[in-house]
């Protein structure tokens, strides 16, 4: 591992005289270590003061046979600095390899994935030339928990799971965000019309906390629309906050209106760790080419400075880069004939915005981000006293390869335990017996719902009978989902169709 104190632009000589900041940066693969070259050149160059650590992670490391990507001479690295910049990494195809990402965000606590999503008009060619949206993405939990499972011959599940306090955590910071950085409104996406106790419990949790901020507006939308309008409308919207994949797509739709993927950078925040990064992808295609455009991974580090306390740096690369844009200086992802004056590579480009520095953008919004003071955000959670839990039955999944909801009810209707009876069988969801439309079409994976018809609670030994006597019928067990009350209130769905 590397450690390279970065120096004065005054002098190649002479050190940095106030303390840099330790950090640590990894290059990553494909485009990666051209366009983290770059934005090192740039960082030294606009006198940020910085102590880097050097790691290697991804590509390299998962093909050396570690199958997390990250060694442990990384984590060591990580835990003196608690800062990455992290050049875009590849993840090799093959499912022995989990994605670095998530597992970096995720074992770091990086709860809270910010993308700022600006379009530079004139200059960078957009439809939508007003565009400056904030996008706050839950970072830790939904469908990127990663548990999957396949189930029957036919059926593979992915558990999508939302917590209380990760839900808490992301909204408060999300209005915490909007309060500081003088935003007006926070807008929250969810699907909570069909995922009634997930999405729906993000929504209600925004509801609760958005009633802390009079101040602000608040407004909820469908995912689905919300990101149609988020294309063609996204001057309507401010802060958005959403949960893990959606926040994850929608940035991306935002990036690429604004006029290129390449150009938006992220920060990754959590209660001592942070990551930044582009939000684009390793780019295996173009790598050693000189083309890639290290303008994401700049605005991750611009991110980073002021996250450290380093403003005016901060203030004096940014200002600089819009110089860049202004004068027409692009690489060629954002090249067009009308604003354009010269195609640059990589290394031409980080050499523009080194030769801007110290100037101000005359048509676009200069960046203004105040004294040189480090700006946290803190979230504290709320405790809440534990709910009354009663068990009144049981979902127990089979693996039964008949397609014939009622030959199955006619087999198992007659189990009956304490208080639990067969009620309702669903298929994907939808509920086929009783009465049971006989177009819905019927994989081997079957749902059946044993449960107190008036909620009486049982036993769990009930539940472990229940099992015992499908077991003996010959049914192939292949998951049970308890069915609670909490505080008297069902903690579960109903079928489609009841």
């Amino acid at each position: 591992m590397d450690t390279t104190t970065l120096l004065s632009p005054a002098s190649t000589n002479q050190l940095i005289t106030t303390t840099p900041v330790p950090i640590t940066v990894t290059y990553g693969d494909g485009i990666g270590p051209e366009i983290t070259e770059a934005v090192l050149r740039i960082l030294r160059a606009a006198g940020a003061q910085l102590d880097v650590e050097t790691i290697e992670i991804g590509e390299k490391v998962y093909l050396s046979g570690n199958t997390s990507g990250i060694p442990d001479s990384a984590w060591e690295s990580l835990q003196r600095t608690k800062i990455l910049l992290k050049g875009p990494i590849t993840t090799p195809q093959g499912k022995g390899y989990k994605s670095l990402n998530v597992t970096m965000r995720k074992v770091l606590g990086l709860y809270a994935n910010v993308r700022p999503c600006v379009t530079y008009a004139p200059f960078v060619a957009t439809n939508q030339p007003n565009m400056d949206v904030v996008i706050v993405r839950e970072n830790e939990e939904d469908l990127y928990g990663g548990i999957e499972h396949r189930q029957t011959d036919e059926v593979v599940q992915c558990l999508k799971l939302i917590s209380r306090p990760g839900t808490e955590k992301i909204i408060r910071y999300a209005f915490e965000y909007a309060r500081i950085n003088g935003r007006k409104k926070v807008t929250c996406f969810t699907k909570d019309n069909i995922m009634k106790a997930t999405d729906g419990m993000f929504h209600q949790i925004f509801r609760e906390i958005g009633a802390e901020y009079p101040e602000l507006e608040k407004e909820h939308m469908i995912i689905d629309i919300g990101t149609a309008k988020l294309a063609v409308q996204p001057s309507r919207f401010d802060v958005i906050v959403t949960l893990n994949l959606y926040g994850d797509i929608i940035s991306d739709v935002a990036a690429e209106v604004s006029g290129s993927v390449g150009l938006a950078g992220s920060s990754n925040i959590g209660e001592n760790f942070a990551m930044f990064e582009a939000i684009h992808g390793s780019a295996p295609d173009i790598a050693g080419k000189n083309i890639a455009n290290p303008s994401g991974l700049l605005g991750g580090a611009v991110q980073m400075l002021l996250h450290i306390g380093q403003k005016d740096v901060a203030e004096k690369i940014q200002n600089a880069w819009l110089k860049t844009l202004e004068d027409g200086q692009h690489t060629a992802d954002i090249f067009n004939e009308v604003h354009s004056r010269a195609r640059l590579g990589t290394r031409e480009f980080a050499d523009a915005v080194i030769a801007r520095l110290g100037q101000k953008p005359q048509t676009l919004p200069a960046a203004a981000f105040g004294n040189n003071q480090q700006q946290t955000i803190s979230v504290e959670l709320r405790t809440y006293p534990p709910a009354q839990k009663d068990l009144i039955g049981v979902d127990v999944f089979l693996h039964w390869p008949q397609r014939d909801a009622n030959v199955l009810g006619e087999q198992i209707k007659s189990i009956k335990v304490g208080n639990m009876e067969l009620t309702m069988i669903t298929n994907r969801g939808v509920k086929v017996w009783p009465n049971g439309n006989p177009a819905t079409f019927c994989t081997d994976h079957w749902r059946c719902r044993f449960k107190s018809a008036d909620y009486k609670v049982s036993p769990f030994s009930d539940v472990m009978d229940i099992v015992r006597e499908l077991h003996a019928l010959g049914f192939d067990v292949i998951k049970t989902e308890n069915l609670y009350l909490f505080d008297g209130e069902p903690g579960f769905t109903l079928g489609q169709g009841q």
